[in-house]
């Protein structure tokens, strides 16, 4: 496994804090951190990959992507064009 190295600096205020709640969970005050980082950017990251609507936008979305495929006049004239290249 390879590491990387991130250097921070605190408040002394903070490293008192952090200290405190490392100490708490039995941990040093650098698996703390690590572990608070990490589940919060999981949270996050989590929580930006999703999309979320109201029930009427789902209505709307689900009608429309169950809707036969109709190709607009400008999808079409692309796909005449693209037929008349010829192919080596």
């Amino acid at each position: 496994m390879t590491t990387a190295r991130f250097d921070m600096v605190l408040e002394p205020s903070d490293k008192e804090t952090f200290s405190r709640a490392a100490a708490l969970l039995g941990l040093t005050m650098t698996a703390f951190v690590r572990m608070a980082a990490k589940e919060k950017a999981d949270d996050l990251l989590d929580r930006e990959s999703r999309i979320y609507m109201s029930q009427r936008d789902f209505q709307v979305f689900s009608e429309a992507i169950n809707r036969p495929f109709e190709p607009n006049a400008a999808l079409q004239r692309a796909l005449r064009a693209a037929s008349e290249i010829r192919r080596a």
